[in-house]
């Protein structure tokens, strides 16, 4: 698949080593949100992430896929490829990811991390419209989605389910991408909706890598 990233001088990893993951704790920043959500947000957390999007876009196997919308069938615009709990990762970095992950958070979720869905937004046409994730138990229990985010930097968006946060604001705005990560915790998927919008502006691939527990989708 021809699709390339331009690297950040930010985001080099150990040339001897490869990839590496930075530490958690004290490197993540939590946004409290309305109605029992929060966020964190790590910048950075994946060094050397350009190469680990290079690998994936060339070992995933990618698919296109239809939904229904309404009285018509329309393309997802974005490619996908979903991980279960028995299917090994396409990359042992995203394996140490999830294990690092389930270190850090397992004592707050009280349960490990178990899948992983992979989208690519080849241009600024791909996108995820807004939505939570509430197919399974997102829809009744509190739970958390963990997305490495890796190549151009994208903005991820954040509103109240129902609309916008208030008269006149603005929907929370994380420019993800990088090897950044953002962990959306406690009621987030039930009450709150997040997307990546689509631009008209020229921009690069990005690869969103989202970490769930068991029978959250």
């Amino acid at each position: 698949m021809s699709v390339s990233v331009q690297e950040s001088l930010l985001d080099m990893g150990d040339e001897l080593a490869g990839p590496v993951l930075g530490e958690l704790g004290g490197s993540v920043r939590r946004t409290p949100l309305a109605h029992g959500g929060w966020v964190d947000f790590c910048p950075g957390w994946l060094m050397g992430s350009a190469e680990v999007f290079g690998a994936l876009v060339e070992t995933v196997p990618w698919r296109a896929e239809q939904r229904k919308m309404y009285d018509r069938v329309v393309a997802v615009p974005r490619l996908l490829c979903f991980y279960g709990e028995d299917a090994p990762l396409p990359d042992p970095v995203l394996t140490a990811a999830r294990e690092a992950l389930n270190a850090h958070y397992g004592p707050e979720l009280g349960e490990p991390f178990r899948t992983a869905g992979l989208c690519l937004y080849r241009d600024g046409r791909d996108s995820v419209a807004w939505h939570g994730d509430t197919i399974g138990r997102g829809q009744r229990e509190d739970t958390m989605v963990a997305i490495v985010s890796l190549g151009t930097p994208r903005p991820l968006l954040l509103r109240p389910r129902g609309g916008s946060a208030g008269s006149g604001a603005r929907p929370l705005r994380f420019e993800v991408g990088h090897g950044d990560l953002l962990v959306m915790g406690g009621s987030c998927q039930r009450t709150w909706e997040h997307a990546v919008p689509k631009t008209s502006r020229a921009v690069g691939p990005r690869i969103s890598v989202q970490f769930r527990p068991r029978g959250v989708r």
